[in-house]
Order: C-alpha cells, then structure tokens, then sequence
C-alpha cells in the first residue's frame, strides 16, 4: 500500500488545491481527504512492489520456459515430418524401425 508520508502528501496537494475561502477548513479537509483516500485505496487489491517484482521475474522465466518448449516442439515436429517424408520403408509416416514386429505366418 502507499507509504503514510505519501498518502499525507497527496491529502495535503489536493487540499492546497481547493479555494482561498476553502482553505481556512484546512486541517480538517486534510483529514478527510486522508481518510477518503484510505478506504478507497484500501478497497484495491493492491500489491508491493517487492511481491509484484517477485511476480515479474516467475513471469519472464515462464515465458522463456515456454519459448524453449516451443522451439523444441517444432524441431521434433521438423524433424518427424522431415524423417517420415524421406525414409524409405515408411508406411504412413511410421518408421519400420519403431513400429510393432510382424506376427510370423503359419
């Protein structure tokens, strides 16, 4: 959340922002604004910036877990399409050497 000397600050700006005339309610405008922007901000669901920083980096190293993954699908998905395309004694795209042995005939 917003650092108490912060929150005083902005109550103290927009207080110096009303009126001449307004300004002689000074203190108690102060407070009120204060307190306004207390609840309000308390109802956000707000994070630190430690724990959004934290959130952050899992973030860049999911994506770049993710890339990787990518990269190495596609390569696999290069290289079956490739082997299955040009290996001879294929049958469908199944490699004589993985598939199931034949049953012998009688």
């Amino acid at each position: 959340m917003l650092d108490p000397k912060n929150l005083d600050e902005l109550a103290r700006r927009l207080a110096a922002s009303l009126p001449k005339g307004v300004q002689v309610l000074q203190e108690d405008i102060n407070r009120s604004f204060r307190a306004t922007l207390e609840a309000g901000l308390g109802r956000l669901e707000l994070v630190t910036r430690e724990e959004f920083d934290v959130q952050a980096a899992v973030l860049a190293r999911t994506r770049a877990k993710l890339e990787a993954l990518a990269r190495r699908v596609a390569e696999l998905e290069a290289g079956y399409s490739g082997s299955a395309a040009t290996s001879p004694g294929t049958a469908a795209g199944v490699d004589s050497e993985t598939s199931a042995p034949e049953a012998p005939s009688a």
